[in-house]
Parts: C-alpha cells; structure tokens; sequence
C-alpha cells in the first residue's frame, strides 16, 4: 500500500474530499477505493475542481488546457457519475459531489463491468464499516447530520396528520419532484458481493432533481413517475425498510429505504446511538403497555435495537415480558407500529420538534461549523469566485443563532465577515 500513498494524485483528492462539510479522512483503503474508480491523472485533476457547480470553461481554466479537452475529459468523468452534469439558465454544468451520499453509492448502483465490484465492496466495508473514521466524521461529529427519517405516513394517527409538514413526508417528495429515479440499493449491493445480504427488495433507493436527472441520463438511474414512485413507496413500508433521507427541507436529492443488517446509516445508528447520527422524524412510538403481550415483533424489526422486551413486573406471571423504547435510540420510523399484532403502539408527536435545515446550503454551513471546517467551505478551491454563492454562505451564516453565528465568525478568521456578521446581528 505504500506505493499508493506516495502517488500524488490521490493524496490530492483524498485531502480535497476531506474538505467536505461531511469529511473523508485519509486512509489506506482511500486510496485504494480512488484508484478502483479512477486513474491517478483523473484523481489530480478532480482534486482541483471547486465545489460549487462550474462550466467546461471554467474547469479548461484551472487545468490549462484547451476548452474542447476540458468537456472531454468532463464527459468522461459524468459517463461513470464521478461528477454531475447539469444545465443551468441553459448552460451546461458540472459539480463534484462528496463520497457520500455521493460516488460511493453511484459506484454500486448499478451492476457494472468497467470496475471490479467485489473489491470496491470489500474496500468500503474496510473503509467505512470497520475503520469508523469516516463514519464517525459523517454521521458522529457535530448536531447537524447528512440525513434525516421519513415517519411511516400510514402509521400516523389521523388526528396527529396536522403535526406532519410535507417536507417530512417522503410521499410528498415524491409528488413534487421535477426528476425521480430509482436504482440498486448501493448497501444491499455492496453485502451481497460479500455474502452478506438479507432479502429485502434491491431496486428501489430513489433519488431526485438534478441528481436524478443526471443520474438517469448517464444509466445509473431508471426514470420513474409519480404513480409508481408511491407504488415502490408502500413497496417500502411492505418490507418494514426505513426512509432515510437527506436532511434539508427543500430539494431534497435522495431518500434510501434502509433495512437494519445492510445500510450504513442505520449501522452507525446502532453503534452510536447516543449521538443521534441519523436525524429522527418528529413523532415517537407510545406503547400501552397493558395491552402488551410480550411478543417481540416489534424487537425484530427495529433497525435500531431501541426496542426491547423487559420485565412486565406481574408477580403472577413472573416471566412475562413487555415492549419497551429506548427514545434516546429510537428514529422514529414507524415500522414497530406496522408489525405489533396487538396494537397496543402508536406514532405520537414528539413534545420538542427536530429542526431541519432549509436547504442544502444551510445544510453544509451547520455541519462545516460544527465540524470545524467552514473556512474550507468559503475559501475551498475557488469555490467562492462568484459573488452569487458567497451571498448564499454568508446569508445561512445570517440566519443562524447568536452562539452558530459567533462560532462561524471565529472559524473564519476574517475581519470582513466577522464585522458583517457583527453589523448585520445586533452582537
């Protein structure tokens, strides 16, 4: 492995990527996994890309080489969904997304012959499962999580239905989506290469928008319609799978329907439970527990482990057994409610809302703040050369509270957004 270390070109990408709200820390199988989906060349070239979406020309400009090489190269890269293309005010656009939910997943979403998928499988599953570093730095550090959970809407009583705002219902998302695609569940794929895969539908993770749009265009997404994007929707709940989602509340690019034994998100849910890693919905399980009959369904399925089953205290019945919930685990899902033949579990609101960012520029200025690392997301590879995106940052930094807004000043280190920041808060 050492010869892959010194090789410039990933050491480059890999430190780049780590600038990432979300991070990707540098590691042997980093590397490794880079160089499973791409040439060392590629690696260098895509370290200098900046994050916020750009043109062929500006992408000709940072590289030095001629405008028609630049959308080459670009095409390539988009053709094996290493980047996004995308068109806006009718020019087309690039953007480089973060490993995940990013390249990682596109890599196994569809069956692939140009990459050797077992060994990427192995690769991420070293990297991701069993190092940790990189899933503590995507799912652990900070209060602002990459993802969030859809509630089971038909597990919600109707006179709670008020409590639910559309952003939190994955149905919604579905209905107003300008793109919809569906592909191979990246988790499920992933373990089966290692044996390792349960039975529940592969099919059927779904993405949005522009993602979907270039995610289908480019073959690693079926484009599907409202009517059926609902039918694999109940096809979910079916399955007793949990919506996992990004965690924004406009725009949202992907929700995965996760099963326990597979997926990342809910893997790190159970390992770190306590730090909440996967944002939950707004609404709690409330069991009756006089109408428990102790028979573990609802243990079964939690993808969670924050079901279990306790004493039920009975002097005459001493080994009886009821339901009981872990809330500093429990995500909020809803499928103990499908699966409890007793009826005796109900989706109540939680009495303290969970706050979801706006949009995905809000998203990423709470988690570089809480991570550390918003200088990076300002300043990052000329990331910030038009006035436009500085204003998007600078106006999440606005609207943040007086202690975020403090924190973000101090990571910054510069005396004009500090002072603007200062001015435009009263601080």
């Amino acid at each position: 492995m050492a010869h892959l270390t010194a090789r410039k070109g990933f050491a480059e990408l890999a430190n780049r990527l780590n600038r990432f709200p979300q991070g990707a820390p540098p590691s042997e199988y980093l590397y490794k996994i880079l160089s499973v989906l791409m040439s060392e060349e590629e690696a260098s070239l895509i370290a200098q890309l900046p994050i916020k979406p750009f043109t062929s020309k500006k992408a000709a400009g940072i590289w030095k080489v001629s405008e028609v090489k630049a959308v080459r190269i670009l095409e390539n890269l988009a053709d094996r969904v290493l980047l996004l293309d995308m068109t806006i005010k009718g020019e087309k656009h690039y953007v480089l997304p973060p490993p995940m939910a990013g390249f990682f997943e596109f890599s196994m979403m569809r069956t692939r012959g140009d990459i050797d998928q077992k060994l990427l499988s192995e690769l991420f599953y070293q990297y991701i499962t069993v190092e940790e570093d990189f899933i503590k730095a995507l799912f652990v550090n900070g209060e602002t999580q990459l993802g969030r959970t859809f509630v089971n809407e038909d597990t919600i009583p109707r006179d709670s239905d008020l409590f639910v705002y559309d952003y939190e219902k994955a149905s919604k998302v579905i209905e107003t989506a300008e793109h919809m695609g569906v592909s191979m569940c990246y988790c499920r794929h992933k373990m089966q290469h290692l044996g390792k895969k349960c039975d529940a539908p592969m099919d059927i993770c779904m993405t949005f928008g522009t993602v979907a749009d270039s995610l289908i265009r480019h073959g690693f997404a079926r484009r599907v319609g409202k009517k059926e994007g609902l039918e694999l929707l109940a096809e979910a709940y079916e399955n007793n799978l949990v919506q996992f989602g990004e965690n924004v509340q406009h725009e949202v690019s992907f929700i995965c329907n996760c099963c326990g034994c597979c997926c990342e998100a809910m893997i790190a849910a159970r390992k770190f439970g306590l730090m909440n890693p996967v944002h939950t919905s707004n609404f709690m399980p409330e069991i009756v527990h006089n109408d428990c009959t102790g028979c573990g369904k609802c243990v079964e399925v939690c993808p969670v482990e924050a079901m279990s089953l306790v004493s039920a205290n009975n002097p005459v019945k001493p080994r009886y057994k009821k339901a009981d919930i872990d809330e500093n685990r429990c995500l909020g899902c809803g499928v103990c409610v499908r699966v409890c033949p007793a009826q005796c579990i109900s989706m109540e609101p939680r009495k303290k809302r969970v706050i979801t960012p706006v949009n995905s520029v809000h998203k990423a200025v709470m988690m570089s703040i809480e991570r550390g690392g918003l200088e990076h997301l300002i300043f990052d590879n000329r990331a910030l050369s038009s006035h436009r995106a500085m204003a998007a940052i600078i106006g999440s930094v606005l609207k943040l509270p007086p202690v975020k807004k403090v924190l973000a000043a101090e990571q910054i280190k510069s005396r004009y957004l500090g002072r603007l920041i200062e001015k435009k808060s009263g601080l």
